[in-house]
């Protein structure tokens, strides 16, 4: 996978973890001589993070899902990327959120964080794509 314009969208970090790890596969030499060892740092810590578990798939379908509730791209983007485990969290990462949201809104973003949280089986998202076109998909 080559990354033709870097400023094109915002990625998330299974994104970023899926694009380092086949950059490092590839046989291709881009020429920095510090790049191996960010990539390797790189990687380590997003295997650290949520990212680890999700697949292509589970993200395309929790944006589908967020679609009801009038996030921004970012709100969402923070909910991929460090997914929220308690109302507090979500009151954290969304401004206004007790405006905008009622319990049972924050309830039913609290059940979809958990599916994206859960490991991914095999067969879902096929490794090295990316959902760079669906990070977009809820209104700003």
């Amino acid at each position: 996978m080559e990354i033709v314009n870097p400023n094109a969208a915002i990625l998330t970090n299974y994104e970023v973890m899926t694009a380092l790890k086949d950059m490092k596969n590839s046989k291709k030499k881009y020429g920095l001589r510090n790049l191996a060892t960010i990539t390797y740092e790189t990687v380590q810590y997003l295997e650290d993070t949520p990212c680890k578990e999700q697949s292509t798939a589970g993200i395309i379908d929790f944006l589908q899902a967020m679609k009801e509730f009038n996030l921004t791209k970012n709100e969402c983007l923070m909910m991929v990327n460090d997914p929220p485990s308690s109302p507090l969290h979500i009151q954290l990462m969304i401004e206004d959120s007790d405006e905008r949201l009622t319990e049972e809104q924050v309830t039913r973003i609290l059940e979809q964080t958990a599916k994206l949280r859960t490991p991914a089986t095999p067969a879902a998202g096929a490794p090295g794509t990316t959902t760079t076109e669906t990070t977009g998909q809820a209104d700003s």
